[in-house]
């Protein structure tokens, strides 16, 4: 395949600027198709190809290796073969065999629509304004309406071969359309050049936006309820922190989740207005939609006012009500052959005045799934504003969601790194130790989030780890209970909970008794001793109500042991965080919560605490010249080597990884070997 091939460039530059514009399909939502030849390298003859957006793709961020590429002849054979609508699973496999070349992406299960239709170009989307009608109760009619014989009504019918073909003869019979709606699920729309496709595609999407606009209702979701109005802006986040760890706790019973929260105006707005129950207990109808956010959402049946304390004992009450119902829907619509129940967890909660909680296997599926409930709480708008909103019924949504081949696709997913769910919070992280650590984490697959005193370098170190899905940065004095609890609430929004914290910041003042003064005892206690205290308390608060346990590592130091000269302030401030892994081990081990340290020593290399004068003075106290401070604290070691702040890192992540599941209250030196500090 040639990327130079014009019929690729036009596929893929229309596909990015479709991709790219939320209204007109969702992300990894909808492929696009073209036509073409190219030489047969085995023939030296012209071939006739066609390129389609492969499984699981994205169109906005789509490039031309994401492209299946297939022979169309083969392709279209298969029409030959095709061993009817009770089989047409079988004909996924067949595409393999249709492959040209390497062939590129894996097929979809929508190639047969783009290869069937006799058209050069094939846009297949799922945009808000188009499913509205698609889960009209008349949509059929809404369709002639709205669009006359220019786009043509399809009942609903799963994704397949059978599908392509209906579309095809659709194609053939009506030659003055420009596409299809499909019931339950999206649009169709085709073009002889890759142009006139994207303006078909976009004047069946703004022609249906439009009527909706002109002819929908005044209030679609019904009278506003009292008392379920957003509520100001602080007060909801506020409450969202508050709530989140019980909700994660609640999305992870079956299988840990990291989540995403949501306050935009669609979702306050659906939950605030009287028909929000109804309507979330009709669930999703796309495909791509509730194959991310399940078949039906959580719903708190609270007003905003309600208390936290009633909030939560009432969501509990509803996750037990939610499990239940999910095990009637499976246990209603399975077959002997159909996969196991994979979860009964919700993935979408909907807190009234608050906003939307959703969840998934990591920080951009669950923001996703977040996006995708706010497209169905779109479509529901528009259906309800011109009719009522009818989405497929509940045996389609399983045979979707529990459909082989959508087990086939899960079973295909590469297997999860060993932190990945789990969320980190790490102070003192924009450099030195902390930031070692917040990398190491994140290659490991947890979601972290970068604490400092410095805000600019917190959000620069999250930025070099990568996305706001994988890091953020927030500001922290950990000697404040008030910014402390700040910062551990970041990390709730921002991911939905907490589960390992590593307390990390320090600093160090290298005086003698009698040089130092109460100012500088304050300063160090304030930080490490007070400061480690202050953040497992907010931390383990938070754990606790998730259910889920968690990891507690401490940063200590040699010094928590050995004693030596000029640092009485430091080494005092170490040895009370040295013993409060002991205390909350013992503690914390309840709930599952392990605590360990690390007992570090002579890391100099990135260091924020030998770089602010902590290093030149330990350097004159030892006779050497700064720069070779590492290499000094290297030659009396046992090893004779450098300690460098990945070391460190190494160590976190052992303690919390699973090999050491069942080990709490130790310590770990990782100081080359200095005996004096052997723990005994």
């Amino acid at each position: 395949m040639s990327d130079l091939n014009p019929a690729v460039d036009a596929l893929v530059r229309r596909s990015n600027r479709l991709g790219s514009d939320p209204r007109n399909t969702n992300y990894a939502g909808g492929n696009t198709s073209a036509k073409g030849t190219e030489t047969d390298p085995v023939t030296g003859e012209d071939v006739e190809l066609l390129w389609v957006k492969g499984s699981g793709g994205d169109l906005g961020t789509l490039t031309p290796s994401g492209l299946a590429v297939l022979r169309l002849d083969r392709m279209r054979a298969l029409v030959d073969v095709y061993p009817g609508i009770e089989r047409e699973d079988e004909m996924v496999a067949a595409f393999d065999y249709c492959l040209h070349g390497k062939g590129g992406a894996a097929p979809s299960i929508d190639t047969a629509m783009h290869g069937l239709v006799d058209a050069a170009h094939v846009d297949h989307l799922h945009p808000d304004s188009g499913i509205a009608i698609a889960t009209a109760a008349d949509g059929h009619e809404l369709t002639t309406t709205i669009f006359g014989d220019q786009v043509v009504w399809v009942p609903w019918r799963r994704p397949g071969f059978q599908l392509g073909l209906d579309i095809a003869e659709i194609k053939e019979k009506n030659p003055q359309a420009r596409g299809c709606i499909l019931g339950g699920h999206g649009i169709t729309a085709w073009g002889d050049t890759s142009e006139e496709a994207e303006a078909n595609s976009l004047w069946i999407i703004e022609t249906a936006a439009s009527y909706i606009a002109e002819h929908s209702r005044a209030e679609p979701f019904g009278p506003a309820l009292e008392g379920y109005a957003a509520l100001p802006e602080a007060e909801r986040r506020a409450k969202a922190a508050a709530l989140a760890p019980t909700v994660r706790g609640i999305a992870s019973a079956d299988r840990p989740m990291v989540g995403h929260v949501t306050d935009s105006e669609e979702v306050l707005d659906f939950l605030a207005h009287a028909e929000h129950p109804r309507l979330a207990a009709l669930g999703t109808s796309c495909p791509d939609h509730f194959l991310r956010t399940k078949v039906k959402p959580l719903v708190l049946d609270l007003p905003a006012s309600a208390s936290i304390e009633d909030s939560i004992a009432r969501l509990q009450e509803l996750a037990v009500a939610y499990r239940e119902d999910y095990q009637g829907y499976y246990d209603r619509n399975a077959t002997p052959d159909s996969p196991a129940i994979r979860g009964k967890d919700p993935l979408i909660v909907l807190v009234p005045g608050v906003g939307m909680f959703s969840f998934g296997k990591d920080k951009q599926t669950a923001r996703v799934a977040g996006e995708f409930y706010v497209n169905a709480i779109n479509v529901m708008r528009g259906a309800e504003g011109l009719s009522s909103y009818a989405p497929i019924d509940e045996a389609e949504k399983f045979r979707i969601e529990y459909w082989a081949l959508e087990e086939a696709k899960l079973q295909r997913m590469p297997a999860p790194k060993p932190l990945a769910t789990r969320v980190a919070l790490v102070t003192g992280a924009a450099s030195g130790i902390g930031l070692a650590t917040a990398r190491k984490l994140a290659a490991e697959g947890a979601a972290v989030v970068i604490a400092d005193l410095s805000l600019e370098k917190a959000q620069a170190a999250a930025a070099e780890i990568g996305s706001t899905d994988v890091a953020v940065g927030v500001q922290v004095d950990v000697s404040d209970a008030a910014a402390v609890q700040a910062a551990v609430d970041a990390t709730v929004l921002a991911f939905g909970g907490v589960d390992l914290v590593v307390n990390n910041a320090g600093l160090s003042l290298s005086r003698s008794l009698l040089e130092t003064t109460e100012a500088d005892w304050d300063l160090q206690h304030d930080v490490m001793a007070k400061g480690s205290f202050l953040v497992a308390q907010a931390a383990a608060k938070a754990m606790i109500a998730q259910g889920m346990g968690g990891d507690i590592v401490y940063i200590s130091s040699k010094n928590s042991i050995f004693a030596g000269p000029n640092n009485v302030a430091y080494g005092a401030a170490k040895a009370d965080q040295a013993h409060q892994v002991r205390l909350l081990a013992a503690e914390l081990g309840e709930h599952g919560i392990k605590v360990n340290g690390v007992n570090p020593d002579g890391v100099v290399q990135g260091s924020g605490i030998f770089a602010s004068g902590w290093g030149a003075n330990r350097a004159a106290v030892y006779g050497v010249e700064e720069q070779d401070l590492g290499k000094f604290y290297a030659q009396r070691t046992i090893l004779k080597r450098e300690v460098l702040p990945d070391n460190i890192a190494n160590a976190v992540f052992v303690l919390c990884s699973a090999e050491l599941s069942h080990t709490t209250g130790l310590h770990i030196p990782v100081d080359a070997g200095v005996a004096a500090a052997f723990l005994r």
